[in-house]
This record gives C-alpha cells, sequence and structure tokens, in this order.
C-alpha cells in the first residue's frame, strides 16, 4: 500500500499526472492549482510543457486544438473559483492558522506581487508558482471588479496556456527524443520560475529591514 506521501508524490509528478491519469486529470490539476488554496503545490508550468510535448509525441491522445482550449477553459474556471474564495472568505484568510495545505505567507506574498503589478498580476502571476494560485484569491479578497478580473482572467489564461503547451508541442515535433530527458527539462522550468519570485522576496525583506533602521 502506497503512502501518503506517495501519493502526493503522485499527484505532484506532471509524468505520472499525464501517463496514469490522461487528459482529464490534467484539466482538475490545472483548475485546481488556478483556483483552489491547497493547490498551490501542484505542478502547473511544467504540465502544461510536458502535455504540449507528450501531445506531439502520441502519449498524450488529444489534438492539439482540444487540448489548448481546454486548459485555457481549466484555467479560467479555476480563477473564477479562486476568486469567489476570496470575495467570500475576505479577511479571514490572513488570521487562518498555517497547516500542510494552507501557508499564510503565501496570501502575504500575493498581496505584495498585487500591490506592486495591480491587476497585471492576473497575467504576469500565471507564471509564478503560489502566485498564480494566491493571485485571484487575493483579487477576491479587495473586490476587483468583475468586469475587470474576467478581463485579465482571460489573457493571463491565454498567454499562459499558449506559451508553455505550444512551446512543449512544437519542441515534441520538431525533437520527439525530449521527452528521454523530462528530469532536465523540469529542473529548467523549475528553476526559472522560481529564482525570479524567490529575487522579489528577498528584496521585499531587504526592504523591510532597511525601513525598520531607518
Amino acid at each position: 500500500m502506497e503512502s501518503f506521501w506517495e501519493h502526493l508524490h503522485n499527484i505532484t509528478d506532471a509524468k505520472t499526472i499525464i501517463s496514469q491519469g490522461g487528459f482529464y486529470l490534467v484539466l482538475i490539476v490545472v483548475f485546481a492549482e488556478t483556483g483552489l488554496f491547497f493547490g498551490f503545490f501542484l505542478p502547473g508550468d511544467y504540465l502544461l510543457f510536458m502535455a504540449g510535448l507528450f501531445c506531439a509525441t502520441g502519449v498524450l491522445d488529444v489534438s492539439v486544438y482540444v487540448l489548448v482550449s481546454s486548459l485555457i477553459i481549466a484555467g479560467i474556471l479555476g480563477n473564477y473559483m479562486g476568486y469567489w474564495f476570496g470575495y467570500r472568505a475576505g479577511p479571514m484568510l490572513f488570521k487562518r492558522d498555517d497547516s500542510l495545505f494552507f501557508k499564510k505567507r503565501y496570501v502575504v506574498a500575493a498581496e505584495h506581487f498585487y500591490e506592486k503589478y495591480g491587476g497585471m498580476a492576473l497575467i504576469l502571476g500565471r507564471f509564478f508558482p503560489i502566485i498564480r494560485t494566491f493571485a485571484p484569491i487575493f483579487a477576491g479578497v479587495v473586490k476587483v471588479k468583475f468586469g475587470k478580473f474576467t478581463l485579465y482572467n482571460i489573457i493571463g489564461s491565454l498567454a499562459w496556456v499558449v506559451t508553455l503547451t505550444l512551446t512543449g508541442y512544437f519542441l515534441g515535433k520538431r525533437y520527439p527524443e525530449l521527452k528521454n530527458y523530462l528530469q532536465y527539462i523540469v529542473l529548467g522550468l523549475i528553476t526559472v520560475t522560481t529564482i525570479p519570485l524567490l529575487l522579489t522576496f528577498f528584496r521585499k525583506g531587504f526592504a523591510s529591514k532597511d525601513e525598520e533602521h531607518a
């Protein structure tokens, strides 16, 4: 019998999600990571990339048009769910105790990101782990106008899904042997998407210290 951590690894590993869960599980994971506060640990960026790659190489048996359009819709619906949750939960999120599936600091990080970029955070945040989960939730907390949120939501989902999924798809068509080097691809994607977020946190931390000493 698999342990809890083995199950957790299976739902956070993009290759396992695609090969064992197939097309519909990919959609569920994208929906959860873009709108449910406990979905922050799911593999968004490289799941999209690998879904495109596996679609190109025949591992994922679905047309690229259906794949991309369905992923865009899943990303839009996920953000709507996050917005609704933030709108209803409001300030209670900042009072909630930390748990395995909720970290208050992630809501605060989304708040800082939103303060810096405004509504564009809902587009740019799609490309950053954790932020893409909590940015729509925070937008609901501060009650961003629904029409404005909808515009950023659609643009963000389009940009995120099309960029990563089609990059994986066209690279898979041109270099099908890439599927043999998935661990390096995943490591590269994690590095590229995480470093800017870490730099933002460090800058925020240094700025806070400077204010304290001022």
